[in-house]
């Protein structure tokens, strides 16, 4: 949540067609009006528009957070397109020229970064176990079922490989809501409520099964370079817990 801060560069033609949508959870929602930052009586700060979710389907926030970003499609089936951002970002350009640049401009459904320095899954199961970034067992069964689903390591040289990179940085994502692409979405959200909430983990093994099981059915994902997402939406750095628990023990007080 960015405190409502739009830059001037947001049309007045996204202003008037684009829904603004944070969602945040009631915790959060106290924390902002204790910093001065409440939402008016429509629920808006600025543009966007505050969604509180309560009765969460999951204990773990991190796999909660997974549903709207995964599956906008269902929660907004009216929406032809959807621009996910990650609570660490703010938008930087107008939202009607990211889905030109991404995805209206060469015909793609689906747009999404690669990782700014990993690109083989191999290598992103070690850096999520070194990290401590969830149960290292869930990790190695989600790994080992990959591999022996035909997941292989990623090669740069390879002129067949399918993906310019196996990591992606999924922080922003721009998507068309396609048959295509919803089914892509779809499936990713279940190998992260199946397995584990990272869902770097996945990305790739649920893209090339979904390439291999409809070969007649084009998809066309683009996987850009990670500087271009960082000129569009800035990285502002989360609160820190201890921050946060303070902020709740005063609002329980």
């Amino acid at each position: 949540m960015h405190r409502g801060v739009l830059l001037p560069e947001i049309s007045r033609l996204s202003r008037k067609n684009v829904c603004f949508i944070v969602f945040v959870d009631e915790i959060t929602m106290q924390t902002l009006s204790a910093e001065g930052n409440a939402p008016d009586r429509a629920g808006f700060i600025g543009l966007w528009k505050l969604v509180v979710v309560k009765n969460l389907p999951y204990a773990d926030m991190r796999r909660v957070g997974k549903i709207p970003k995964l599956l906008p499609h269902r929660l907004f089936p009216s929406a032809r397109y959807s621009i996910w951002l990650d609570s660490k970002l703010r938008l930087q350009l107008d939202p009607l020229l990211i889905l030109e640049y991404f995805l209206w401009r060469k015909g793609h459904e689906y747009a999404i970064s690669n990782h700014y320095d990993r690109h083989c899954l191999w290598e992103e199961v070690a850096q999520n176990k070194k990290l401590n970034k969830y149960n290292h067992t869930v990790i190695d069964q989600q790994f080992e079922f990959y591999k022996a689903d035909g997941l292989t390591r990623f090669n740069a040289s390879d002129p067949f490989k399918l993906l310019p990179s196996n990591v992606p940085e999924g922080s922003f994502i721009v998507r068309a809501h396609t048959p295509m692409s919803n089914l892509f979405s779809c499936l990713w959200f279940n190998e992260v409520e199946r397995f584990t909430p990272r869902d770097q983990l996945s990305f790739a093994y649920t893209y090339q099964k979904l390439r291999r099981m409809n070969p007649d059915k084009p998809f066309n994902l683009h996987m850009f370079k990670d500087c271009e997402r960082r000129k569009i939406a800035k990285l502002f750095r989360h609160r820190s817990e201890e921050k946060r628990n303070l902020i709740q023990s005063a609002l329980q007080q």
